[in-house]
């Protein structure tokens, strides 16, 4: 099996991660990643400083290294009235990658999230818990990718999602929502998350094709 080496969901200290961005960007480098996204979290509260941070961050940083850097951002517990506009103005910031912080099950995220990221083109609808066929449905004609997260707490409904994903042909990923060091993933443990998904070898490689196609779609490769 060809391993995905993609990372389309992690935070640094600019939000509530522990590391710098290039210190995050090294720990992802040395263990041969070839693609992260940083997607810290931000609302309304400080959207502008997170993005253009982050985006001067990988501007400045991208030719020192062989590692593709996307900046982009994970609007979280906003109000779902307020997801169109921040979509729109995360991208005009200059987010490469935007993901909504989907309706975990252990997260007070207001109801109506999910289906207001997955309606206004989030990239990627993080955790989304135990969210509706109809909005699976929807998140595949938009081509909104749904995550299975190796978060603790997080991942709880990865085997929900990925059961509903497979029936209705919606995309997916996989990605740790990487914090600290110790959340950063082997190279194997992305194929063991979507394993324990309940995904089969075959599945999982059309997971990572997917993965790749939208790492590079972001960065116009």
């Amino acid at each position: 099996m060809v391993l995905a080496m993609i990372d389309l969901h992690t935070h640094s200290l600019l939000s509530d991660g522990d590391l710098l961005p290039e210190e995050l960007l090294r720990r992802y480098e040395a263990k041969g990643y070839r693609f992260l996204a940083i997607t810290d979290h931000a609302g309304p509260s400080n959207l502008e400083e997170v993005v253009s941070q982050l985006v001067r961050f990988a501007r400045g940083i991208q030719p020192h290294t062989p590692l593709k850097v996307i900046p982009g951002v994970e609007l979280t517990h906003c109000p779902p009235t307020l997801i169109p506009s921040l979509i729109g103005r995360s991208r005009d910031l200059g987010a490469k990658i935007v993901v909504v912080h989907g309706e975990t099950l252990v997260e007070p995220v207001p109801p109506g999230t999910n289906l207001a990221a997955i309606e206004h083109g989030a990239d990627i609808l993080a955790h989304p818990g135990l969210l509706s066929r109809r909005e699976v449905e929807l998140a595949r004609r938009r081509g909104v990718c749904l995550e299975l997260s190796s978060r603790q707490g997080h991942c709880l409904a990865n085997g929900h999602v990925a059961r509903l994903a497979k029936e209705v042909g919606a995309r997916m990923v996989i990605a740790s929502d990487a914090h600290s060091p110790q959340d950063i993933l082997e190279p194997d443990d992305l194929r063991r998350v979507g394993l324990g998904a309940g995904l089969t070898e075959e599945e999982l490689e059309e997971v990572f094709g997917q993965m790749e196609e939208l790492a590079r779609r972001c960065l116009g490769l």
